[in-house]
């Protein structure tokens, strides 16, 4: 294990001095957590401005949202010997008429494969957002994230498609009340497994 450490410590060290995309708007700062015992492992897209400011992943509303789904407190999110935090583009990738623009598309390619092979304990992956759903699921993926969501049993206990906690998808969350009312305490319930909450 001592091996897997060193080489993710190195990787980590690696990827938080990547320059890939010096041109973003304000600038390279990937924001990443993992850890060699972590269980479990969650997949943005990529982070917000905020994010960006504070340095750290899920530092927003969002990650409220996300943290109240999982039942953890800050201090379990944020320690990486529980869970990784790996989002499909490292750094704030700027802003567009919509929103945040989509994960540069230089990062995944470059850096997910080498780091999620140092990851040898994940049982649980919960799949944020289209970009993230593209990658771990393919093919295997509806049309929709609604669709894609609504067959999580599918998937279960290994993967979880969700939708983004973020505030701009109360609509979504008031139009599919199924969601917060049979996943979430199934979720919640494995979560608290997997981190040992309860023996």
């Amino acid at each position: 294990m001592a091996e897997q450490t060193d080489s993710l410590e190195k990787l980590l060290k690696k990827i938080r001095a990547c320059t890939i995309c010096s041109d973003l708007p304000l600038g390279p700062d990937p924001l990443v957590q993992a850890g060699t015992s972590a269980k479990i492992l969650i997949v943005g897209q990529a982070p917000g401005r905020k994010t960006h400011e504070q340095g750290r992943p899920f530092g927003d509303q969002s990650g409220k949202r996300l943290r109240n789904w999982l039942g953890v407190t800050e201090d379990q999110f944020y320690d990486p010997s529980l869970f990784a935090i790996i989002p499909m583009g490292f750094c704030f990738p700027g802003t567009g008429n919509g929103g945040d623009l989509p994960p540069r598309a230089e990062c995944a390619p470059q850096w997910r494969t080498p780091l999620l092979d140092q990851l040898p304990n994940i049982e649980l992956t919960l799949i944020l957002g289209q970009y993230a759903l593209g990658w771990h699921l393919a093919d295997a993926r509806s049309k929709t994230l609604t669709e894609t969501v609504k067959r999580w049993e599918e998937f279960w206990p290994t993967a979880l498609p969700l939708p983004h906690p973020s505030p701009r998808n109360i609509r979504w969350l008031k139009a599919n009340p199924w969601f917060e009312a049979d996943v979430i305490p199934v979720l919640q319930q494995r979560i608290a497994k997997l981190i040992k909450k309860y023996p």
